[in-house]
């Protein structure tokens, strides 16, 4: 069977969450927490936080397409975030936090316009999608304590109380794609 793989950035608040999410799906082979679309050249932590160098906090993921499909992976981002909120998740606030999808392709491209058209079409949220969808530019890999966090660090608060609960929501809403 021929195995190819695509690769995707997701912005959904702190990458922490998304990364614990991520790790857990069926098809998904490479999962980085990092920083991208902003202006500034190698962002730190301390630059993107301040939300002065226009970056987004994301998980870069490269996916086994044989198993999961784009369209999949986009599906379970919509679930594991509030996607409605612009420059904030929950109590992170600022632009580093926005929802976003940071695609390599231009069929990604499109694919997640339908998307975010379809859901804001049928009425899945109550308020507009916010996500802005644009070409993954400027990425950077976070710092090293940041990749795998919530694996790392299961009972520190923000996970105990942020990703462990996205993490629940993932494994409910799509056993079908969830890690044995």
């Amino acid at each position: 069977m021929q195995h190819s793989t695509q690769t995707l950035a997701l912005g959904a608040g702190c990458f922490w969450c998304s990364e614990s999410v991520y790790l857990q799906v069926r098809g998904v082979v490479a999962v980085e927490s990092g920083y991208c679309n902003g202006h500034l050249p190698n962002p730190r932590y301390d630059d993107v936080c301040t939300g002065l160098s226009g970056h987004n906090e994301v998980v870069k993921l490269e996916f086994d397409t044989s198993v999961i499909t784009v369209r999949e992976m986009l599906e379970i981002f919509f679930v594991i975030h509030d996607p409605t909120t612009l420059n904030r998740q929950g109590h992170d606030v600022g632009t580093q936090y926005r929802s976003g999808i940071y695609c390599t392709t231009p069929a990604q491209l499109q694919l997640a316009r339908d998307l975010v058209a379809e859901v804001n079409a049928i009425g899945t949220y109550t308020s507009p999608v916010v996500t802005e969808v644009q070409i993954l530019a400027n990425y950077a890999r976070a710092e090293e304590y940041h990749q795998n966090f919530f694996a790392k660090n299961p009972s520190q608060g923000y996970c105990v109380a942020v990703a462990a609960p996205k993490v629940a929501k993932f494994r409910k809403t799509f056993a079908r794609l969830a890690k044995a």
